[in-house]
């Protein structure tokens, strides 16, 4: 990708945004090994943060029609409720290393739905061969190694669902970044977030005890998610995304699974065989090459 100096400053935000990300896997990972749901560290994450960002927002309630309040409903749902319902939902049942790196096939996603949608993103040489190694790497990654036909891997599924929320998410941002500020989208996201996350707890009644939340591992990871991870780094994606463009921000999220699998090790020591090794490889080679095109 070619840098201007003067849009260095963006390029540099979107990595540290993206590497805080990846820590994120292991922070609700460890919040579901104490006893919270995914739906109920989503909740206090976005509440935390939809109340930090009053203080800086302005008081308008409403888009400009309908059509953009409807889409300001759609970032929330695919960059919100549904996006962490099933990223925190697949770690229950896979390892957070393996959730990261499927969930960074999101740049990949974005570039094939927007060669779908859009006139100006075409198929090159390098989206096909990038999409390829993906797709292989996809499958050691997702196997780990033990190549058993007949499994069904619950958590590199949903991962792979909210690496399609995430690209749809990327998309529905570009052109509207450049007509709305950052933090009053960044606002209506936490908030329809939040809304569409009601009818879970219909299905599935909050059960964290209050009591819980005095413990240091729980509120100490519940504060970095919702003030850091989701306040900060929300409000960063949108500003860097209206000025360097949709496809160029998403590139960035292949760095995600860095600090991933080094905070995994660190904390909850798990293993990587090196078939995965190989295929989280092949997955970030593969979105590299792919993403070498135009940006939008």
């Amino acid at each position: 990708m070619n840098t201007g100096k003067s849009d260095i400053i963006y390029h540099i935000t979107a990595i540290i945004v993206v590497l805080i990300w990846g820590c994120t896997f292991v922070n609700s990972k460890m919040l579901i090994l104490n006893g919270m749901t995914p739906e109920e560290i989503f909740t206090v994450r976005f509440l935390i943060a939809y109340i930090c960002i009053w203080f800086i927002s302005p008081r308008r309630l409403f888009a400009d029609s309908w059509r953009d309040e409807l889409r300001m409903v759609l970032l929330g749902i695919t960059g919100g409720s549904v996006y962490f319902v099933a990223e925190n939902t697949a770690l229950q049942y896979s390892f957070a290393n393996n959730v990261s790196f499927i969930v960074c096939t999101a740049p990949l996603i974005t570039t094939l739905l927007a060669i779908a949608l859009f006139h100006d993103v075409h198929a090159t040489w390098k989206i096909v061969t990038g999409s390829a190694l993906a797709i292989v790497g996809m499958a050691m990654v997702i196997f780990n190694g033990h190549f058993v036909l007949h499994l069904s891997p619950k958590g590199d599924l949903l991962a792979l669902a909210a690496a399609v929320c995430w690209a749809v998410y990327s998309l529905l941002l570009r052109g509207f970044s450049q007509r709305y500020g950052a933090v009053f989208i960044t606002r209506k996201v936490f908030f329809y977030g939040l809304v569409t996350m009601l009818p879970f707890f219909a299905i599935k009644p909050w059960t964290f005890p209050l009591a819980g939340f005095a413990n240091p591992t729980i509120w100490g990871n519940l504060l970095f998610l919702g003030f850091v991870a989701s306040f900060l780094c929300f409000f960063l994606w949108s500003w860097v995304t209206k000025n360097i463009g949709a496809l160029k921000t998403a590139n960035y999220v292949y760095i995600n699974p860095i600090s991933t699998v080094v905070v995994s090790a660190i904390f909850l020591n798990e293993p990587m065989t090196p078939i995965a090794v190989a295929g989280s490889f092949l997955i970030l080679t593969g979105v590299f090459i792919a993403n070498k095109q135009k940006s939008f």
